[in-house]
């Protein structure tokens, strides 16, 4: 069954549209399309290159016709029923000449049975050709493509007797589910690399799709791909959220769209620094088995007028050629804060990027989960907390005595010591009002004590860096009550909380609170 772009290229030739353009880094793919359809409507086909010029599908070259006047002579010329294809013509579209003679040959395409197609990775619509020149951007493989690209790889793997490939369903469906967003040539390339490594192919192979994967990112130079290493056992406490990715973790697939499940849009971590924002959004990749992108809004703003918007649509559509992918935005409103008084200080700029990115949000279709973390509330711009863009918001608070037992027991055997061998309880006493970031420095600390001393780390040696440290909690004292009072009533707890409800902390009060550190 043909996809949406190839009915609608079909829709285009027979109703004699003049001038297609169509957008693919594909060009054998699209050519196999291409002369399907050619075949289909008993139409020749002729491609032409500058290297070569028009060249009949299974016939030789035509030498003369290598330059773009000459290509277009001969097309003008041509009696032919046919599709002409001109591939990486875009650069000739800056010239006068080229412009001027396709203006000219409109009128000729329309009454005749010839269609032009210019096929090419990039759009270049020069102002005189916007009227007679129709866009179509040719989609990614989808999931057929990508199941009978894995059966012939399959099939001419164990052709060779040396690979044994076994594919069980839940295999299949996870390795189609990492190749999306690849070219079919990449997705060869990726599973016959996974076959030769492991003489096999299987459910394990994802993570070498996902390390091709890495290549497509990095080649963009606005996005950066993130090895997810961590997983929820390193990151103590936060046991609601947690208990809500987990619940997820399998909403991507095809089992989930049958059940009638939507596909999980995105969720915004809002809490106190250090608390574990950042860690989480790593570890729901690595928990989902999918690429972890970071964009760093940064990158995105241009000096040029107009590069920060086209910016910020080339790392969405990066983002969305390798979906199925977590997409993080750390410290969201410091990349988006002064959209209010954009007119004023950056001539609208960033309130234009922050509108792209928005629009995207609402409509995206892609299997792209945005995991965003914020540490105050104030910079963050309204529209973003409106239901509908994102899932849920979470508010990630100091942990409980609870969760600080239990990041205590992550750092000290992460450190290579038996945490049953220190007062746990005690360290959970001696550490209230504690951010995770804290406790872990706190363990590093009280290690460089006993190194310098020449003796094992002890309970004192935590405790003396305890005691000698001042955490954010009484140091930011009022800032943290006033995102506390906010996130009450509007955003969902990560923890459960303590009971009592309320615990005296280092002289405040403590109800809920944010996410954006590392929490364990």
């Amino acid at each position: 069954m043909p996809n949406p772009q190839e009915a609608e290229l079909e829709v285009l030739i027979r109703a004699r549209y003049p001038l297609i353009c169509l957008v693919s880094w594909e060009e054998t793919r699209a050519e196999r399309m291409l002369a399907a359809l050619a075949e289909s409507h008993h139409k020749r086909l002729f491609l032409w290159t500058f290297t070569q010029g028009f060249r009949e599908v299974g016939k030789n070259p035509d030498a003369s016709t290598k330059d773009p006047q000459a290509a277009l002579d001969f097309l003008e010329k041509s009696q032919e029923s046919a599709i002409f294809v001109l591939k990486d013509f875009h650069p000739y579209l800056q010239d006068p000449g080229v412009i001027r003679r396709l203006r000219d040959l409109v009128d000729s395409l329309k009454s005749s049975y010839k269609s032009l197609i210019l096929l090419s990775p990039v759009l270049v619509i020069p102002v005189e050709l916007e009227k007679d020149l129709t866009v179509i951007d040719y989609d990614l493989p989808g999931q057929a493509e990508l199941w009978n690209l894995l059966k012939e790889v399959a099939g001419a793997a164990q052709d060779g007797a040396k690979f044994s490939v076994n594919l069980e369903t839940e295999d299949v469906e996870k390795l189609i589910h990492a190749a999306m967003g690849m070219t079919l040539s990449e997705a060869e390339n990726a599973l016959a690399k996974a076959i030769v490594l492991d003489s096999k192919l299987g459910a394990a192979d994802v993570d070498v799709i996902l390390q091709e994967k890495k290549q497509i990112i990095r080649k963009s130079r606005l996005l950066e791909f993130f090895e997810a290493k961590e997983e929820f056992g390193g990151i103590g406490g936060l046991g609601l959220l947690k208990d809500w990715i987990h619940k997820r973790g399998m909403a991507f697939s095809d089992k989930a769209r049958q059940f009638g499940l939507p596909q999980p849009r995105g969720i915004l971590l809002l809490g106190v620094q250090g608390c574990g924002k950042s860690l989480t959004c790593k570890a729901v990749a690595s928990l989902w088995r999918l690429p972890l992108l970071r964009l760093d809004m940064g990158a995105v703003f241009g000096g040029i007028v107009g590069q920060s918007e086209e910016n910020m649509r080339r790392a969405i559509r990066t983002a969305e050629s390798v979906a199925p992918c977590v997409l993080w935005l750390d410290e969201i409103e410091k990349g988006l804060s002064g959209t209010q008084s954009s007119n004023f200080s950056d001539a609208g700029t960033t309130a234009r990027v922050f509108s792209t990115f928005l629009t995207w949000l609402q409509e995206k279709t892609k299997p792209v989960f945005v995991a965003a973390t914020a540490n105050s509330v104030n910079m963050l711009p309204p529209e973003l907390l409106r239901k509908g863009r994102l899932d849920e918001i979470f508010f990630v608070d100091l942990p409980s005595a609870a969760e600080r037992r239990d990041i205590f027991v992550i750092h000290i055997k992460k450190r290579g010591r038996d945490p049953e061998k220190f007062d746990l309880d005690g360290l959970c006493r001696a550490s209230v009002g504690y951010s995770g970031a804290e406790i872990e420095q706190a363990v590093v600390e009280g290690l460089y004590e006993a190194f310098n001393a020449g003796r094992e780390l002890s309970d004192e040696d935590l405790k003396k860096t305890l005691a000698s440290s001042v955490p954010l909690s009484r140091t930011m004292k009022e800032d943290i009550d006033g995102l506390r009072s906010w996130a009450a009533s509007r955003a969902r707890p990560a923890s459960t909380p303590d009971a009592p409800a309320q615990q005296a902390a280092g002289g405040f009060t403590r109800k809920v609170e944010v996410p954006d550190v590392r929490r364990s």
